[in-house]
């Protein structure tokens, strides 16, 4: 395989918690009593992940592609946003080889949640559960993520032409 066919993108997200709230995370709906706050679903997981397939193939990010100021795409499920990330990288030869991504999060524990979301994710994106690893951590309490104010995700993605 020529080295220029491989590409790394990486996409960090973040959204503000709030009460009355759904929180959607990797695909899936997580019983929580804060949810997360934007214009789509606020699946800062899945947000991560798009950025990152759009990153490594120079196609901007979610913004560009899906704009928070169209009201034709509020409350617009996530997974849509992460099937056409797929679909613009395949338009320019692409495929996606792995993604390694980190939830941060104080409440709730996402640790039982993490097999469905690698599910959710592989089957959106036509991979299999080894090329998706999800892990979740804290910030220890500190700032705004330890403070339950919001929640953040970082994404890396590999991708490559055949």
């Amino acid at each position: 395989m020529n080295p220029a066919s491989i590409r790394v993108g990486f996409g960090y997200d973040v959204h503000q918690l709030g009460s009355g709230r759904e929180l959607w995370l990797g695909g899936i709906k997580i019983a929580s009593d804060k949810g997360a706050v934007g214009h789509s679903d606020a699946d800062v997981l899945l947000h991560a992940i798009a950025d990152a397939i759009l990153g490594a193939a120079k196609l901007g990010d979610i913004g560009i592609h899906f704009p928070n100021t169209d009201p034709d795409i509020k409350g617009i499920d996530s997974k849509k946003i992460l099937k056409k990330s797929l679909e613009l990288i395949q338009e320019k030869g692409y495929m996606i080889s792995n993604i390694d991504s980190t939830l941060c999060l104080e409440k709730p524990k996402i640790s039982p949640f993490l097999k469905e979301m690698e599910q959710s994710i592989s089957g959106v994106l036509s991979l299999s559960t080894d090329q998706v690893s999800i892990k979740a951590t804290t910030s220890e309490e500190m700032g705004f993520v330890g403070k339950q104010e919001g929640l953040t995700a970082y994404a890396v993605v590999l991708i490559y032409k055949d």
